[in-house]
């Protein structure tokens, strides 16, 4: 009886108690579990990190090469331009490709002898 009473002194305080939380039910829909979503919320992070420096390598990367290209390009421009105050010209003997008259005067020089019209037709070895 005593403990009737006591039951029926505490039944007030009950109602004052928080009800169970109901988004933590596996059996409704859309329910996560706790520690699946932790983990996907780390691995989110940590993807977004990797992202962040894949970006900063890429840039990093990226100015090096454009760095790279521009001291190569000046390279070439002072070459050309100190080649050209200094450029003389080559000593050309026997004319080479360029100079050289044939007897014929056509400015061609060949390997084989000069042909005349019919000459094929009639060796002369």
């Amino acid at each position: 009886m005593k403990r009737l009473m006591i039951l029926t002194a505490l039944i007030p305080f009950a109602a004052l108690a928080q009800p169970l939380n109901t988004m933590n039910n596996p059996n409704q829909q859309g329910y996560v579990i706790p520690s699946q979503q932790r983990m996907q919320t780390e691995m989110m992070s940590q993807q977004q990190q990797q992202k962040g420096m894949l970006n900063q390598q890429l840039r990093t990367q990226t100015q090096m090469q454009q760095q790279s290209l521009q001291n190569q390009m000046n390279a070439n421009i002072q070459r050309v331009q100190q080649g050209q105050v200094r450029e003389q010209p080559l000593p050309n003997k026997n004319g080479g490709m360029l100079g050289g008259m044939t007897s014929t005067g056509s400015g061609q020089q060949h390997m084989l002898p000069p042909q005349s019209n019919g000459s094929m037709l009639n060796p002369q070895n």
